[in-house]
């Protein structure tokens, strides 16, 4: 009982001498580990290959879909296993919607140990999947579960940190969202290593690194869930005095109650606005490698021929320059994070936000150009430029959400837009991946197969500036009254929890500097190592 006490958010409300900089690290270790999602892939040609070993035991042709799914006695596609990374965005949006609410009233801490029970706990029943060779286990695994517990880690830190950085909205929520972007750069590694060190003649090691992967994130996931601190009522920044008359329309002082947001115009705009730039760089970012490779072909290895006229051992050496090309992308996803949210503090998140899409539009309306021209570098340049401003999307819109409709509710309003990440992740794929599929059935060269949709998502943008542009500042109407926001702070324990002695037992006295440099050690050399593993890997792309 003690323990659910500890819990409660009446006991995560930071005394007088608390630092805040030791959120940031917190948020970090939960997102740098449910980030692993994006490098889920590392496992799928192991997985293809988990009874045969060698060579994929080939399930008989004649086969049903059903009997594909529940049979443990032929090895499972790789197209099967790619299912487990739709599902980790559809319930990842759909988690955050639907639990949003109870996280405001629960707290971040509560909040984070169910994360990590989810997505640890998933990883569990996924190497039992792995294991009995089913691969529905797998699905109910890592991609429900799992994808429930990236949904609440996901949103967990944002209310959080917006109102311990009301001085620095943007930076504070770019410095966790960063880790996401950057969780499959330490989780991929250290999964490949794993498997090796686990493989033996009748087995891959996935189940095995599923079981070490899983006991290291809930470590991690944990320490950082037990360490969220929440401010007290009316905590403001030493030193930083709130401006007495807020000059700018579109950040507001007021608050919107997340049931209303469904009805008001600008949460369907901004949500247009977050699915437009998704959808565009979540489509590149899932064909990277073959998209390097088909368009410059032995290019990359100083020989004039195209990609169908390279042979095995050729085709392996580009493989490994696109592998190089997918972790520099990765590289400017992190970082344009944690940039381009720091910059919408000076800039605005609407400035921000048409600066993406003004931008993205010229890049990738220039791109088929580039690659026809042969200009390597300069097509890897817009690129990654065009992945910062993708990362810093996700990054900028929590910001962008508090600025409209208040800071009260922000964790909820943002889970419930995280629907369009959800609707992006189906849409983004299928786009890319079906459009150069028709391309190149009606004889298009693969290296002109992109051309098309590089147009199409150059639309998509044109879309999402004008959904931007059309943005304003939220009617009086929406905004919650006196009274309903002093029944909304009772029910998140505001009131009660700033008088409370809990509040006195969860942070007494100042925070040891001692700590917070731990805090941040504990994430920063992870990330260091994952960061340097992969500009080693980018460096033969330059060679």
């Amino acid at each position: 009982m003690a323990l659910f006490d500890f819990l409660e958010k009446e006991r995560t409300v930071a005394g007088a001498g608390f630092n805040r900089w030791l959120v940031p690290p917190a948020a970090l270790a939960i997102h740098l580990c449910i980030g692993m999602a994006y490098g889920f892939s590392v496992f799928w040609l192991p997985l293809s290959k988990a009874l045969g070993i060698k060579e994929a035991l080939a399930c008989p042709a004649d086969i049903g879909v059903l009997e594909r799914i529940l049979s443990s006695g032929c090895d499972w596609q790789i197209s099967m296993l790619g299912w487990m990374y739709t599902m980790f965005f559809v319930f990842l949006g759909l988690s955050a919607w639907l639990f949003g609410g109870w996280l405001e009233h629960a707290g971040p801490r509560k909040a984070g140990v169910v994360s990590a029970l989810c997505w640890c706990g998933g990883l569990v029943i996924s190497a039992l999947g792995v294991y009995q060779h089913q691969i529905w286990l797998m699905w109910l695994g890592s991609g429900v579960i799992g994808g429930i517990g990236l949904g609440l880690g996901y949103i967990s830190p944002v209310s959080t940190l917006i109102k311990w950085f009301p001085d620095r909205r943007g930076m504070a929520t770019g410095m966790a969202i960063m880790g996401f972007g950057g969780g499959a750069m330490i989780g991929a590694p250290l999964a490949d290593k794993l498997m090796k060190f686990f493989a033996t003649a009748d087995s891959v090691g996935v189940w095995q690194t599923f079981l070490v992967m899983a006991a290291i994130y809930f470590v991690f996931m944990l320490a950082g869930a037990l360490s969220y601190r929440v401010p007290p009522t009316g905590w403001k920044p030493a030193g930083w005095t709130p401006p007495a008359t807020n000059t700018n329309a579109m950040i507001t002082t007021r608050h919107v109650h997340a049931s209303k947001v469904w009805g008001i115009p600008q949460f369907w705009l901004v949500w247009l606005v977050l699915c437009l730039n998704v959808t565009a760089g979540i489509g590149i970012l899932g064909m990277a490698s073959p998209l390097l490779q088909e368009i410059f072909g032995g290019q990359l290895l100083g020989v004039p021929l195209a990609f169908n006229e390279l042979d095995t051992a050729q085709k392996a050496q580009i493989a490994a320059i696109a592998a190089g090309f997918t972790g520099l992308l990765s590289l400017f996803n992190i970082g344009g994070r944690f940039v381009w949210a720091s910059c919408s503090d000076y800039l605005g998140r609407k400035v921000t936000y048409g600066i993406f899409f003004v931008l993205g539009l010229g890049l990738y309306a220039s791109i088929p150009s580039m690659a026809h021209g042969g200009h390597l570098a300069l097509f890897v340049g817009f690129f990654c430029i065009i992945l910062s401003m993708y990362g810093g999307g996700f990054a900028t819109v929590p910001a962008y959400l508090a600025d409209l409709f208040g800071t009260q509710m922000v964790g909820a309003i943002h889970g419930r837009l995280l629907t369009a990440w959800s609707a992006a992740g189906v849409f983004g794929p299928i786009l890319v991946n079906y459009v150069r599929e028709y391309q190149i059935a009606n004889g298009v060269p693969k290296a002109q197969a992109y051309d098309i949709t590089m147009y199409v998502l150059a639309g998509l943008l044109v879309v999402g500036l004008i959904c931007n542009l059309l943005v304003r500042p939220v009617a009086d109407k929406h905004f919650m009254t006196d009274a309903e926001l002093a029944a909304e702070k009772k029910l998140a324990h505001e009131r009660d929890a700033a008088a409370s002695n809990g509040a006195a037992v969860a942070s007494n006295g100042v925070t040891s500097p001692v700590m917070v440099a731990f805090g941040w050690l504990a994430v920063g050399i992870p990330l260091a190592i994952g960061i340097a593993i992969t500009v080693q890997k980018a460096a033969v792309l330059f060679k």
